[in-house]
């Protein structure tokens, strides 16, 4: 037996745990006799056991790796999927939705602040259209099942979760592998593809592959921008750390934790404290240190300045309306706005949000201020938070500015984009990263469609303008870009309807614009639902072979659409369907014979793009009957497509 208790030592078992019973004990078991096991074949049996499959390797091989689960890698793996690509999406919490996710909860803002109709569409828009119809009791938690449901749901992903990126492979100029670990499962997953895409905020994956990138602030006359630092620096913008409470019927005293920060009413001249349901976005630290590394100590700093603004608030007496509320929730997960900048062929600047560059390679666009936080944050309570300047229009984003410079084959969407550090304060923002999201998605897949490489893409004007045209069709916002697509069948037809408002005429569907863009027109067809059921049809004077119709409805572009914690940020918004949405409605072929045949059929829709495939029919017309909306008084349509796509 001293062999045992020797061998079991060695294992940091100690040879009492014997005595339990129990699996352990089943363990050393003689499968025959059921007794304990002596001497060698003990041994031999124990290691036969420690000889465990934990963290064990399993490979994938796609062929677009997406590491990060926030917007912009939502964004990302459902456009590359829905375009053909075998995607894998890697994420390193249990929940999607990065800043936007009930882990920190950060509403997801962008060219809205504009209050114009700049709100941003395609698959963004899909996802908060689908949380405001499925969530009306405004969880976090069923948001972030909105966003899982979406990714699972695609038979071209598969999901990672709890998973960190940690290694990469790079051989002459391009990565070959990825790795990463998942604690939970203990395993170690090893990913071959031929596209990378880094979604991680900090630019982790350009880092560790020695790709070029950019950190802190640049001097005024490193790009020429007025708003930048005198001196560059290493400083950026910092964290912040968001709590969520809530009233009940008696008085809930507050003790803070000893090591909670101590603030005074003089530390809240620059900070305003309105409401306490949610608060605060200046809850703000960390733009001095290195927000990387130095993550785990900031966090703990800004739980104790957390508590100590809840404190302040609760018992210095300045608040006696919040005798009565309590926290109810308190992030763990310090939202960043800011590390590292991997750099592209062309570098954004505060030059080009201003002056609304037209970029010829553009695929997204943004329109929030430029808002940049000095590094300081709560440790400079004396200084302003924060320093915005408004814009006055939508900017575009180049497709130059979403790959690297130095490794060919790795893009990149969200914050850590190819961008000064001013022009950053604008493009930070959410919604403006799930538009770069859905761009280099769709940009990969195109690429790989194509054969052709990104650096080719952009050489070419012709490809530029086809990737341009795929993302207009799959609702992705482009300034001053329109159908031009040779396929799209609707565009030669001729339009008829059943009747019509004095601006929203019939043929505005194939105008080729498919939203409104300020310009003073309408570029939708209004019907007035007053009248019982409208219809409009599209005719062709030779039969066309179609298999896809494409609808494009209005669902309110100027109001805000987002999920938040505050009460008063639903003021202007439609929790449920949009009312301007059509939300009944067929579609009916006549074919060439002449038999007519109805293609789709849908109740309730909610959704703003609206895609039907059916068998292949040659058609001479096609008729879209709008039986109900949900609410508004016209019928509004804004786009028809026709295809014949090639089915997989």
């Amino acid at each position: 037996m001293n062999k045992r208790r020797g061998f079991l030592k060695k294992l940091g078992v100690s040879s009492g745990a014997m005595a339990l019973g129990g699996p352990i004990t089943t363990l050393f078991a003689n499968s025959n006799t059921g007794f304990p096991l002596d001497g060698e074949e003990e041994i031999k049996t124990l290691e036969f056991l420690t000889k465990t499959k934990a963290y064990e390797k399993v490979q994938y091989n796609v062929d677009v790796c997406i590491v990060g689960g926030g917007m912009s890698g939502i964004c990302a793996a459902i456009a590359a999927a829905r375009n053909g690509s075998k995607v894998l999406l890697m994420q390193d919490r249990s929940r999607l939705g990065g800043n936007a996710s009930s882990e920190i909860r950060m509403h997801i803002s962008g060219a809205s602040q504009l209050k114009q109709v700049w709100r941003e569409t395609g698959i963004l828009e899909e996802l908060v259209l689908t949380e405001a119809v499925t969530n009306p009791q405004r969880s976090y938690e069923m948001w972030d099942f909105v966003l899982y449901d979406k990714i699972v749901s695609e038979p071209n992903i598969t999901l990672l979760l709890d998973t960190s990126f940690y290694d990469v492979e790079v051989s002459n100029g391009k990565i070959k592998k990825v790795w990463g670990l998942c604690s939970p499962t203990e395993e170690i997953s090893e990913i071959t593809a031929t596209y990378f895409s880094d979604c991680t905020g900090d630019g982790s994956i350009a880092a560790k592959a020695g790709a070029n990138y950019m950190r802190g602030r640049e001097a005024k006359s490193t790009f020429n921008e007025s708003l930048a630092v005198d001196v560059a620096d290493q400083k950026t913008m910092g964290n912040s750390l968001l709590f969520m409470a809530q009233p009940h019927e008696k008085a809930m005293p507050y003790t803070p934790p000893v090591w909670a920060r101590k603030y005074t009413t003089k530390d809240f001249v620059h900070r305003n404290i309105g409401s306490y349901e949610y608060g605060y976005w200046w809850l703000e630290l960390g733009g001095s240190i290195d927000i990387v590394r130095d993550g785990q100590q900031n966090r703990h700093d800004l739980l104790a300045t957390l508590f100590g603004v809840w404190d302040y608030i609760k018992n210095s007496g300045n608040h006696p309306e919040s005798e009565n509320w309590a926290l109810s929730w308190v992030g763990m997960i310090p939202g960043k706005r800011e590390s590292r900048r991997i750099e592209g062929p062309y570098i954004m600047k505060q030059q080009d949000v201003q002056a609304a560059t037209l970029f010829e390679d553009r695929v997204a666009y943004g329109g929030w201020p430029l808002d940049d936080h000095p590094p300081g944050g709560m440790d400079t309570t004396g200084d302003v938070p924060y320093v915005s300047i408004p814009l006055k229009e939508p900017y575009s984003i180049p497709f130059r500015s979403l790959y690297s410079n130095s490794i060919s084959n790795l893009l990149f969407a969200g914050r850590n984009i190819s961008v000064s550090h001013v022009a950053l304060s604008s493009t930070r923002v959410m919604a403006t990263c799930a538009l770069l999201g859905q761009a280099i998605g769709t940009a990969m897949a195109y690429c790989l469609n194509k054969k052709i490489t990104p650096q080719k893409l952009t050489a070419s004007t012709d490809e530029i303008k086809g990737l341009q045209q795929l993302l207009l069709k799959q609702d992705q916002g482009i300034l001053g870009v329109q159908n031009e697509d040779e396929d799209d069948l609707a565009r030669a037809a001729k339009v008829k309807s059943s009747s019509q408002t004095k601006n929203g005429k019939d043929t505005n569907i194939i105008d080729g614009i498919n939203r409104d863009i300020a310009d003073g027109k309408v570029h939708q067809w209004q019907a007035s639902m007053k009248q019982g059921e409208q219809w409009i049809s599209l005719n062709w004077k030779k039969p066309v072979t179609v298999n896809t119709v494409q609808l494009t409805f209005d669902t309110g572009l100027n109001r805000f659409l987002r999920m938040s914690p505050q009460d008063w940020v639903y003021n202007d918004q439609v929790r449920g369907p949009q009312p301007e949405t059509i939300a009944d409605y067929s579609i009916e072929v006549e074919t060439a014979s002449g038999n007519k045949k109805v293609v789709a059929e849908v109740n309730d829709n909610y959704l703003r793009l609206a895609k039907h495939t059916f068998g292949q029919e040659a058609i001479k017309s096609m008729r879209i009957r709008v039986s109900r909306t949900n609410g508004d008084d016209l019928a509004r349509l804004f786009e028809v497509r026709c295809y014949l796509e090639k089915m997989t």
